[in-house]
């Protein structure tokens, strides 16, 4: 999306053609056992490194790494390095290319690369002779990721992963593509083809590929360093994102666009926003018309619960396998928000399914949330092959052989499920005659086709569920990765945090509570005020980057209005504090990925793109816009900034960026102040919390008026909170718009009454 204008496009097709051009011209391509499955899963990299031991196999220099993705290849041939100043070295001192590849541990194509070229003693023979090789996990180093896809985009004209990238021994790219094949195939060049086709260029002309590559830096720098545009409305920007949204909106299957459609949550929080505040109900529908088809297709776990993560055809039927943990939280809250706007109780059980999924599947001892699943796992009945989705699909005969006859029919007619399968596309060829899960039939035309009642089939299905589910764990487990990192574990307490409150669930204000303490405990230097980036065996390492600051900062905000507990809100001002000093853009506004202390890292980027998880700058935005509303006004003045300073990739491309569409509307609005006066642990104060709860309030600050029960920290809070206090001794709700507050009320239904007035 970043490149996609005029100047950008011709310079790298030229680019791309020149050096391509030189290259080829100068080369003559559920339920029980969920304890013992955590502790497997867990173990799965340690195990395959002491197997690998055990056979004799010689590690690389990925061994010592902490990385999931890392230790996947720690016995590859390939003389693997890590990203660091040894490998650099090394390049220099030999003058050879880098070989980047960067990828992630639950990554589909990075195993088939993997297995097809990177364990070919051939084509490592090839990669150790003529480059050094450096091995990067995505997911620990966003702020390289995001550099080199950059590149990749750019040359190759689409990104994904693996990313293969050539770097100057200085680290300056000159060729990039995604996967490459073992020989030419779908219409790339085989890599072992590639490398030589490089080697030689290297040889010949090694300082026309080193222009080139300071050329392509160049570039991407002067994109980075775009002004904003004047004279300007924001709200049109949101007017004109609406109008993309309702352009590319599939009315029939829902969704945006064609095949494969992903899932982006900041999609449908734009949409519940700007359709509440123009009484829009279109874009409304288009949300929860998006999620529920979702929800009942193949891209949501029907025995497990929880979202793949995405769907290859229109339909949301058949998913791309891997299980992300910032999909799950994400996605959770728009099933929160969906059910708030909708009052629809099918949103409040989607919710709650993905949310205990994650607390079942994807919890550590500690509290803390492993990053992924992977999609690909053992086939039960060949367990030496692994194959996508072999532990969520069923043949017809599998669900006969496990249920009664009845059970069978039901259940097989409900979930679509053939004698021939129902994998209508089979985008590797793996699925055979096998079945995803999709909700084929409603549940009332399944009563209906078996002259059932609601009652009778809905237990058959639940019990149904149980005995799947149960023999699928039997199966062999995909892949997990526990490795745990800020960012999404800030995303995750957001969840929890408002799905304790709006589902009144205190299960999950104690699990909020102790992943936000993890974080608190391991994760955060309180000395240096600075967050670690990831967590994996008994280690917080990585400087943290922005996603990390902002992604947190937002989950304890949300947690303290959960809790009122004022801790959690000295903790986000903390960090607000660190972000400004070590991210802000102080000349431009908006904040880098990066603090810029790596030298490693060549550019400093502002992600531009709210996509499957939202840009690290629009989530800032909106944190600062609520500090401002709590502390001090010079956070609303920073924020201010930060959106103005992205008006130009507004204008380029409003859909771009919903989720800092969203912060402009609080932005323009005038947000509410809600202070509920009241003991922290009476249930009348609970009750008030969740009557404000009831309803979608997206642009409002809820406080307590803790007066001098605040730390220190806070005692700057405004003075007339102080007189806000309980009436008659019970928990009383003060609604305020711009410093000008209604007559307090101590009366639930008086405040549903309040609140409910648009």
């Amino acid at each position: 999306m970043r490149y996609k204008n005029t100047i950008g496009a011709v310079f790298w097709s030229s680019m791309l053609g020149i050096i391509l051009e030189f290259l080829l011209f100068n080369s003559l391509g559920r339920a029980s056992g969920m304890e013992r499955l955590i502790v497997d899963r867990a173990n799965t990299i340690e195990h395959f490194v002491a197997s690998e031991i055990e056979k004799g196999h010689l590690p690389n220099k990925l061994i010592s790494e902490k990385s999931p993705y890392l230790l996947q290849h720690a016995f590859n041939p390939v003389h693997w390095h890590p990203w660091g100043e040894e490998a650099f070295s090394i390049a220099v001192k030999d003058d050879k290319p880098i070989f980047l590849s960067i990828g992630y541990s639950t990554c589909h194509w990075c195993h088939v690369m993997e297995k097809e070229s990177f364990e070919n003693p051939e084509i490592a023979a090839i990669l150790n002779k003529y480059f050094i090789s450096i091995k990067v996990d995505r997911e620990e180093r966003p702020d390289l990721d995001q550099v080199y896809m950059a590149v990749t985009q750019a040359m190759a004209g689409s990104g994904g992963w693996p990313m293969s990238v050539f770097l100057t021994p200085e680290l300056l790219p000159f060729y990039a593509g995604t996967y490459f094949p073992p020989e030419p195939k779908y219409g790339r060049p085989g890599l072992p083809e590639l490398l030589n086709s490089i080697h030689n260029a290297w040889q010949l002309d090694k300082k026309t590929i080193v222009d080139k590559a300071g050329s392509i830096v160049k570039q991407l720098s002067e994109l980075e360093n775009r002004a904003p545009v004047e004279g300007y409305v924001l709200n049109d920007f949101a007017i004109e994102a609406a109008r993309q949204f309702k352009g590319s909106y599939d009315s029939e299957y829902g969704g945006f666009g064609s095949s494969p459609k992903f899932p982006r949550p900041v999609v449908f929080s734009f949409l519940f926003r700007h359709g509440q505040k123009n009484n829009d109900q279109r874009l409304i529908d288009m949300g929860l018309e998006t999620i529920r088809n979702m929800a009942h297709g193949g891209m949501y776990d029907h025995l497990g619960g929880g979202f793949h993560r995405y769907s290859v055809d229109r339909y949301w039927r058949v998913p791309h396998f891997e299980k992300m943990l910032y999909d799950q939280a994400l996605l959770a809250v728009s099933a929160l928000e969906a059910y708030q706007i909708s009052k629809d109780s099918f949103f409040a059980d989607l919710a709650t399914d993905t949310i205990d999924f994650v607390l079942r599947e994807m919890t550590s001892a500690d509290g803390a949330f492993y990053s992924a699943l992977d999609a690909d796992s053992p086939v039960p009945e060949n367990p030496e092959v692994k194959s996508e989705g072999a532990f969520y699909l069923w043949s017809h005969d599998e669900i006969s052989a496990t249920l009664s006859p009845v059970s069978a029919r039901v259940f097989s007619y409900r979930y679509g499920v053939l004698p021939e399968g129902n994998t209508l596309d089979d985008p590797h060829g793996d699925f055979g005659v096998k079945n995803v899960l999709f909700a084929a039939h409603t549940q009332s035309q399944t009563a209906t086709k078996f002259a059932l009642s609601e009652i009778e089939t809905a237990t058959l299905l639940n019990d149904a569920k149980v005995l799947l589910d149960q023999k699928r764990n039997q199966r062999p487990h995909p892949h997990l990765d526990d490795k745990i990192l800020a960012s999404w574990n800030g995303l995750m307490v957001s969840a929890l945090a408002k799905g304790a409150v709006i589902l009144d669930n205190q299960h999950y204000l104690e699990a909020a509570n102790k992943a936000a303490k993890f974080l608190q405990n391991t994760m955060i230097n309180i000395a240096t005020k600075q967050i670690f980036h990831r967590y994996r065996d008994g280690e917080a390492g990585i400087a943290g980057q922005l996603d990390d600051y902002a992604f947190v900062c937002q989950g304890f905000i949300d947690l303290y209005e959960a809790t009122f507990n004022p801790q959690w809100l000295v903790l986000a001002k903390m960090l607000t504090e660190t972000q400004l000093e070590q991210f802000a853009d102080n000349a431009a506004g908006g904040f880098f990925e990066s603090s810029g202390v790596d030298s490693s890292v060549i550019l400093k980027m502002k992600t531009d793109y709210d996509g499957a998880e939202p840009a690290g700058n629009s989530v800032s935005a909106l944190n600062l816009l609520r500090l401002g509303q709590i502390f001090d006004s010079k956070y609303t003045e920073i924020a201010e900034k930060a959106v103005r300073s992205f008006s130009g990739v507004l204008k380029a491309g409003a859909s771009a960026m919903p989720q800092m569409l969203a912060a402009v509307d609080f932005m323009e609005s005038k947000p509410l102040q809600i202070i509920i006066a009241g003991n922290l642990e009476a249930l009348d104060t609970k009750v008030m919390q969740k009557t404000v709860a009831t309803y979608f309030l997206p642009n409002k600050v809820l406080l307590s008026a803790g007066g001098k029960e605040f730390p220190a920290a806070l005692q700057k809070l405004p003075d007339y909170w102080e007189a806000m206090t309980m009436v008659d001794g019970k928990a009383t709700a003060y609604i305020c718009k711009e410093l000008a507050c209604q007559p307090p009320t101590n009366d639930p239904v008086q405040l549903e009454a309040i609140l409910s007035v648009k």
